[in-house]
């Protein structure tokens, strides 16, 4: 399974996507609203857990290319764990290195993947969530059309309360529903 934008390519991931992803992981810019960074090791374990994702739902989150680029990050949709109060559901993600930031490949990924969410696997509902202060995440959550659901905001139990990146913010896309800045259109009750 691969998706294509008209810039981006999402695909499964391959070993020659080790090296560069460990790149993408370890740069403490890239990785500032994690709250920590992934070395090669980590970063390895991550791509194979995500792989296996792929292999048994169908779906993930996908290694990203760029036109003549090569690997420029991660964007996709995986199931929310159950540790998460906002369980059970399906999350898009987007992490791209600091060196493809403001092209707005994170927005056309995105949509590309949320996409596929609602077409092919029938989605009826994705969520995204990040840090409350994650101002850039938040932007292309909007630029998609998602909505923020201030209700459904809730500290991250995996990160110590009073750390800045503990309270997290919920936005939700619907399927059949896009937002006003959102180059999307609707076909069959279906965002494409």
């Amino acid at each position: 399974m691969i998706l294509q934008t008209q810039r981006l390519l999402l695909r499964p991931w391959c070993e020659t996507d080790r090296a560069p992803l460990a790149a993408i992981t370890s740069d403490a810019r890239t990785m500032r609203f994690f709250g920590m960074v992934r070395g090669g090791a980590q970063s390895d374990a991550w791509m194979d857990r995500t792989q296996a994702h792929i292999d048994r739902h169908g779906f993930g989150i996908w290694a990203v290319e760029a036109d003549g680029e090569g690997l420029i990050g991660f964007v996709g949709l995986s199931t929310i764990p159950d540790y998460l109060p906002v369980t059970p559901g399906v999350e898009l993600v987007w992490t791209l290195g600091a060196a493809w930031w403001g092209k707005g490949y994170a927005p056309e990924a995105a949509r590309e993947a949320a996409a596929d969410g609602f077409d092919r696997l029938s989605v009826a509902e994705i969520q995204a969530f990040t840090a409350a202060v994650n101002a850039p995440s938040r932007r292309v959550m909007e630029k998609i059309g998602m909505v923020h659901d201030p209700m459904a905001s809730f500290d991250h139990p995996r990160i110590p309360r009073g750390n800045v990146l503990s309270r997290h913010v919920l936005y939700r896309l619907s399927n059949g529903v896009q937002g006003a800045a959102a180059p999307c259109r609707v076909q069959g009750g279906a965002l494409a």
